[in-house]
């Protein structure tokens, strides 16, 4: 409903509505209406109800007055409201309960204001003049535009290779020792254990984005995500198996858009058939932590998915960490995976299956049950790394831009000569790639 970002007052909708129960009230509302240079005749007889109603077919007013007179459970019924109301629409609700805690409730539900009745005249101009304010104020986002964001996308190069235990205790160290507010974004929709990891129930959020779009924006983030901590907030699904994904990835795309507003920190649990329908989820996206395991099939595709990073996603960096490492038990050696995907593993977390187990009895991420474990430590140092490179690519961006006049000075011959020798390089590395896999 009201989101005070969206301050600009759209042209194409009515400047205000309303839906009263009682004659008496509206006798008191039409004047204030007029007054404010209104139509008196947009004050109609009926309720929450009749709000619902008539918004579903017709587009939301820039302002709603709406009595909630007649509901037995304002709180549950103003849920339907929200379906049906556009973004940026400032609601106040007027009803005959004299209780703090529904006034209370009913404002973290996304309502402005709340009036008791009967009516009054100075009253209600005090309220509409309020709402009005709404939209001449400073954008709240404004004040946080400089405020740094990192998004960390964690891709499984196979299956059960671990990386939805990687990315809810990635995700749970930035907010719980890091002090970051942090989203998590379990795009698994069908099987997705984001927040039955945490022993959180996932709610409809994910899969009501996807269904309507349109609708997702920063009121939406705070009602639809779950809170595990003070600053960590999950978006998880466990939608119907019988019920096929239909969408062209725009709903993900505004979710992370609505992230960067709302919080410092982005982890993306990104199965990686999504990585491939999906490439523009990786757009905004700073660090791709690459989950695999010591095993061939494991080797084969990660450095598919490393070459496809390379064409789709140049501007994030790669970060390549081994799970579930076992000395002396592996298919193949960290050497002869190194050499086959032609760069070094970044982080290596021994296999503990017992911290795993224990993790999953608890009802808690991996790092939360197991604060003093060999892997914890480890994925601490993915933490500060992830941090530390995140600034770093946000530092080479600002660079490319200005040195962007310089890169195009270059001349054709110049070009030509480094293709050759790039050419040349991939040649070789090509042959050494192939001798790596033999001897693995």
């Amino acid at each position: 409903m009201n989101a005070p970002w969206n301050s600009g007052m759209p042209g194409n909708r009515d400047p205000f509505a309303a839906f009263i129960c009682d004659d008496n009230a509206l006798d008191t509302l039409r004047p204030v209406v007029a007054e404010l240079g209104w139509a008196p005749e947009k004050c109609a007889k009926g309720g929450l109800r009749n709000a619902i109603q008539s918004l579903s077919v017709t587009s939301s007013p820039n302002i709603l007055l709406v009595d909630l007179s007649e509901c037995s459970d304002p709180l549950t019924e103003i849920n339907g409201l929200a379906e049906v109301c556009e973004p940026g629409t400032v609601v106040i609700a007027v009803g005959q309960v004299n209780d703090v805690r529904l006034y209370r409730d009913l404002l973290a539900s996304g309502i402005h204001d709340y009036l008791l009745k009967p009516l009054a005249a100075t009253q209600l101009r005090d309220a509409l003049n309020e709402a009005q304010a709404v939209f001449s104020a400073p954008k709240a986002i404004d004040a946080q535009s400089a405020k740094r964001h990192v998004s960390t996308a964690v891709v499984g190069t196979r299956g059960g290779a671990g990386a939805s235990t990687v990315a809810t205790s990635l995700a749970w160290l930035f907010s719980d020792e890091q002090k970051l507010p942090t989203a998590l974004l379990d795009l698994d929709v069908h099987f997705g254990t984001g927040a039955l990891t945490l022993d959180l129930e996932p709610g409809r959020g994910l899969t009501d984005a996807i269904d309507n779009p349109s609708r997702i924006d920063g009121l939406f983030i705070e009602r639809a995500m779950i809170r595990a901590n003070d600053n960590l907030a999950v978006l998880s699904a466990e939608a119907p198996i019988s019920a096929p994904m239909m969408t062209d990835g725009a709903a993900f795309v505004q979710l992370e858009e609505e992230f960067r507003q709302a919080f410092e920190i982005t982890v993306i649990d990104l199965p990686r058939n999504m990585l491939i329908n999906f490439p523009q989820l990786l757009a905004d996206v700073n660090i791709i932590t690459l989950v695999c395991e010591f095993t061939l099939a494991s080797a084969r595709d990660a450095i598919r998915i490393l070459s496809w990073l390379k064409t789709y996603a140049p501007h994030a960096q790669a970060l390549v960490l081994a799970n579930k490492a076992q000395n002396g038990l592996g298919e193949i050696t960290r050497a002869d995976f190194e050499a086959s995907i032609e760069r070094k593993v970044d982080f290596v977390l021994p296999y503990d299956a017992k911290a795993a187990t224990n993790a999953a009895k608890l009802g808690q991420a991996f790092v939360e049950a197991n604060k003093s474990s060999k892997v914890t430590g480890q994925l601490r140092s993915v933490v500060s790394h992830v941090l530390s490179a995140g600034d770093e690519v946000a530092e080479s961006e600002e660079a490319s831009t200005d040195k962007k006049s310089l890169l195009g000075a270059l001349d054709l011959k110049s070009i030509m000569s480094t293709g050759k020798r790039g050419k040349t390089s991939a040649a070789k590395k090509s042959k050494t790639k192939g001798a790596a896999k033999a001897d693995a």
